[in-house]
């Protein structure tokens, strides 16, 4: 969307982060990878380790541009290639269909989809939408939670067994 390539990108992340890192070294300002193809998040990777960020060691690593993905097989082999780095990763806007499948590499995941789906409900009674509920959000995380226990499990109808 900016015009910019992968690469100039990514040369933009890693300047950002060890700018943020050096300005407020307190505030626990995390790595992001970012990429489109599966080699890119690897590159993206070399360019933290030639600035001297060893990523391994970094509480946890953010990876970027996989919520826009169409599906979840490209998305989830990017995070399985980066979690065979030894990486504790984040997951930005990882759906749940995706969670379903790579709960086993990501550390943690964010997403809006709570708010989203918040926009078209009413549970509460007490606000026009749940897309800022506090309650609605907590039950909707704690649904998530279950429905990846159940995965891991093999409990979840229609789950595959991973051999795990």
């Amino acid at each position: 969307m900016t015009g910019l390539s992968v690469d100039r990108h990514q040369d933009l992340t890693v300047a950002n982060f060890l700018t943020l890192r050096w300005l407020a070294p307190d505030l626990p300002v995390i790595p992001v990878l970012q990429g489109w193809l599966r080699p890119d998040y690897e590159r993206c990777a070399e360019k933290f380790a030639a600035a001297g960020v060893d990523l391994t060691k970094e509480p946890l690593v953010g990876v970027g541009s996989i919520c826009r993905r169409p599906g979840t097989f490209t998305a989830g082999w990017i995070l399985e290639d980066l979690h065979a780095m030894r990486l504790k990763l984040h997951a930005f806007g990882y759906k749940k269909t995706g969670l379903a499948v790579s709960w086993p590499h990501v550390a943690s995941a964010d997403s809006m989809a709570w708010s989203k789906a918040g926009r078209y409900e009413r549970v509460c009674g007490t606000h026009n939408s749940e897309a800022n509920c506090l309650r609605y959000a907590q039950s909707w995380r704690r649904d998530l939670l279950d429905h990846l226990a159940e995965e891991r499990a093999g409990t979840y109808p229609g789950t595959v067994s991973r051999g795990r």
